[in-house]
């Protein structure tokens, strides 16, 4: 037991260390990104909207697809209109700025909050079950955030947030997996009803995020070449994760 603990809360702490993949743009002049950017915030909507159709909901509905699972996305739907309220309720009065970034980057950094979480929930979870199991969960996570944590910097740059900002806020993020991971270790008598809600709420969270923040951002470019390419990067992104259910 002891020996799956440490190797779980080791996992972890990997994974978090994976969003300082964002500083491998950090290099690159503020201006040369501006461009790039944008599709990779169209990445990241396919991304999202790829992990919760391909990953998160079959999971939850594993046992079978009920009007309650329904009602518990909605939530994750609901919680994240309501948290975008609020946010901007206490930021529409400025201007978008370094000081004042966007509110779809605080909208992704809560919906991140919620994805690392149950990310370390699983990894414990796995861990749980078998050494080998964590491991091989701990690898496939690792090559989903990987995407992931590059699309979510892109969108805290997008948003307004200065580099230096936006690495420590992802990274900071990326340590709810460790919480995630200790309350599965801990309480291990979590009922699978539990997982199945908060698996169910992230899904819905992550579909408000990628259609209601990110890609209306995409349609402030309405050229032909433009568009192609957003559909292009939406479509990567979903393959991706499309992908990584291979690596389980």
């Amino acid at each position: 037991m002891e020996e799956s603990f440490l190797l779980a809360i080791g996992s972890v702490i990997l994974v978090s260390l994976i969003s300082f993949v964002g500083v491998l743009v950090i290099s690159v002049k503020e201006r040369s990104l501006k461009k790039p950017l944008l599709y990779l915030v169209g990445f990241s909507a396919g991304a999202l909207l790829g992990d919760a159709f391909i990953h998160l909901l079959p999971e939850a509905v594993e046992a079978g697809f009920s009007a309650e699972i329904s009602l518990y996305i909605l939530s994750g739907i609901i919680a994240s209109f309501a948290v975008e309220k609020i946010v901007r309720w206490r930021h529409c009065h400025v201007p978008i700025s370094k000081s004042h970034p966007h509110p779809f980057a605080y909208m992704n950094l809560f919906g991140d909050t919620v994805h690392n979480f149950i990310d370390g929930l699983i990894i414990g979870a796995s861990y749980l079950a078998s050494i080998p199991a964590g491991i091989a969960t701990t690898i496939a996570v690792v090559f989903h955030e990987i995407p992931q944590e590059i699309g979510d910097f892109s969108v805290l740059l997008h948003g307004g947030f200065t580099k230096k900002k936006a690495v420590a806020l992802n990274f900071i993020v990326a340590l709810t997996a460790v919480l995630g991971a200790a309350v599965a270790l801990f309480f291990g008598s979590l009922t699978g009803g539990s997982i199945t809600f908060l698996v169910s709420f992230a899904a819905g969270g992550f579909v408000y995020i990628a259609a209601a923040d990110l890609i209306p951002e995409l349609h402030k470019k309405i050229s032909v070449k433009s568009s192609i390419l957003e559909i292009i990067v939406i479509t990567t992104g979903i393959f991706v994760m499309y992908g990584l259910l291979f690596l389980k």
